[in-house]
């Protein structure tokens, strides 16, 4: 989009920044879970989660910086963005990820300050 101002000067919109996904999970290195992380930085509206998962009837423990969830599996889900899945169980974890990814992506906020988490 491009715009002119006063002077005659135009200038050109930012392009839009395509939202953060979750595109894939991944055996976490101790072999015990499986965590899901975003594509970029982000932070997460916890308490958007926590509301949602709530309504559904999922137990949410909310530990102010990430959300204890009860769910098939044990799910933790940090402000930053990581999901961990605490199951060897690679099935049970892709059941979880799939339920949760939308609930999760709709909570990703502004973009985390520069560190990856």
């Amino acid at each position: 989009m491009r715009a002119s101002s006063a002077d005659g000067t135009v200038t050109s919109a930012p392009a839009p920044q395509r939202p953060a996904r979750y595109r894939q999970l991944r055996l976490c290195s101790g072999r015990g879970a499986y965590e899901a992380l975003p594509d970029r930085g982000v932070s997460l509206d916890l308490g958007r989660i926590r509301l949602e998962l709530e309504r559904q009837g999922v137990r949410v423990l909310d530990a102010s910086v990430l959300l204890l969830v009860s769910m098939e599996v044990e799910v933790t889900i940090s402000r930053a963005g990581r999901v961990l899945f605490k199951t060897p169980d690679e099935d049970a974890a892709r059941r979880a990820f799939e339920r949760l990814r939308p609930l999760v992506e709709a909570a990703i906020g502004r973009p985390a300050g520069g560190g990856s988490g």
